[in-house]
This record gives structure tokens, C-alpha cells and sequence, in this order.
């Protein structure tokens, strides 16, 4: 298990931040739980205030449950390039789900996928990543606030 400091976040948003910030967006779209906090960091960079979220449930703790869940909070009207934000791409399938999702709800917008970490073993590989996970992440919101 990898534990994924404050210190470690701030360096990666910063080159996530590189890699899309010269594209414009319209709006954020935030995973719960896992993207939230990376949602919020890549708004206040971007000044996207249009931020949203979505609530999946894939796992309870590190275990895979049988059934996947996904509750929409979403509500677009003119955005045309959304950003889809988690942590990471582990198996891939929320992120895939979640954008299938959107894609059918949303036929005209373009949804960029966004995370910090993307598994090789993914279904699904997101549009911008910075780490290659190798192990289980245990992210700092994760632990230090318990």
C-alpha cells in the first residue's frame, strides 16, 4: 500500500494543471468521493466555478462490491468541453460507467476525463494522468483526517 501525501498532490495537480489548462472548459465534474478534492484544487486553478459532481459506489474500503451505483447531480444547459475528475483509473469501470453516462445524457459536450493515478490494467484510461499506479493508493484525505 502506498501512502499519497498533501506534498505529493500539490506537485501532481500542478503537472496535471500543465497538461490541460491550455484547453478551455466549461464546467467540472466531480466524482464523489474519490475526485473531490482534486475537483475543487483544478477549479480554483482553472476559476471554473460551474462545478459538479456525480456520486458512484464501486467499492466499500478496498473491497469490489457486486453492483455498481451511480447517482447524477448533474444539470447542463450551454457548457460544451466538461472535465471529469477522480483519483484514479484502478479497474477503470467507474470512470468508463460514469462516461458512458454522461456521453448518452450529454451527446453534445465533450467530456475530458481527468485523474492522478491510471492503473495499466484499467478498462478505462483517462484522457490526462500523471502517476502509473502499481499498488493500492491510500490518498491523505483518506487517512489523515480519521
Amino acid at each position: 500500500m502506498k501512502y499519497y501525501a498533501y506534498d505529493e498532490f500539490k506537485k501532481d495537480t500542478v503537472a496535471l494543471l500543465k497538461k490541460i489548462e491550455t484547453q478551455n472548459y466549461d464546467a467540472i465534474v466531480g466524482i464523489a468521493r474519490g475526485g473531490l478534492m482534486l475537483s475543487h484544487a483544478l477549479s480554483e486553478a482553472l476559476s471554473i466555478r460551474n462545478v459538479q459532481t456525480l456520486r458512484t459506489e464501486l467499492y466499500d474500503d478496498s473491497v469490489k462490491r457486486k453492483e455498481f451505483l451511480l447517482h447524477d447531480n448533474t444539470a447542463f444547459k450551454d457548457e460544451r468541453r466538461v472535465l471529469v475528475v477522480d483519483d484514479i483509473a484502478d479497474s477503470g469501470e467507474t470512470f468508463l460507467k460514469v462516461m458512458q453516462h454522461l456521453r448518452a445524457k450529454y451527446p453534445d459536450i465533450e467530456f475530458v476525463s481527468v485523474a492522478l493515478f491510471y492503473k495499466e490494467s484499467s478498462v478505462y484510461e483517462p484522457t490526462f494522468w500523471v502517476n502509473e499506479a502499481t499498488e493500492w493508493i491510500e490518498f491523505f484525505w483518506e487517512r489523515d483526517f480519521k
